[in-house]
């Protein structure tokens, strides 16, 4: 069914991402959507798109974000724009709003996880000494008693 008001001006808009791209390679475009009231995430309901996202790490380890401060300014004060939690997050990470909590869960997870990974790596090289050194003994008082 066809809506009959014009989105730019009905209701609170909000900023999030829309996701572009194809499987296995997401491509986000931080876009402002019209009232939610109104659905979102597709093309036809975006009024202007503000900044890019791309979640996949380049050669150099980097995740890029582009951002049009002057336009995201505009949409959250003069507009009242609400912002989702994902976009709180990269604005707070660019400098624009404090850092979100979240940024700092996720940032403790992955210490977690990597002190993790390293614990299991030291674990299986000692192990794999301590193998190899039977091993070596095993041979050696196998070699000095013939039979």
């Amino acid at each position: 069914m066809r809506k009959l008001v014009i989105p730019k001006y009905y209701g609170r808009p909000s900023i999030g991402l829309a996701l572009f791209g194809c499987t296995n390679r997401p491509f986000y475009h931080v876009c402002v959507f019209p009232d939610r009231a109104l659905g979102r995430r597709y093309e036809g309901n975006i009024l202007e798109q503000v900044g890019t996202f791309d979640p996949l790490p380049n050669q150099k380890n980097e995740k890029l974000v582009a951002l049009n401060f002057g336009r995201l300014k505009y949409w959250i004060g003069e507009r009242n724009a609400h912002i989702s939690v994902p976009v709180l997050e990269l604005l707070g990470l660019s400098g624009l709003f404090p850092i979100h909590p979240k940024s700092f869960i996720r940032a403790k997870d992955n210490r977690a996880l990597i002190a993790d990974q390293q614990l299991k790596a030291v674990a299986e090289a000692t192990e794999a000494e301590k193998i190899a050194q039977e091993q070596t003994t095993s041979s050696a008082t196998s070699t000095s008693h013939p039979q």
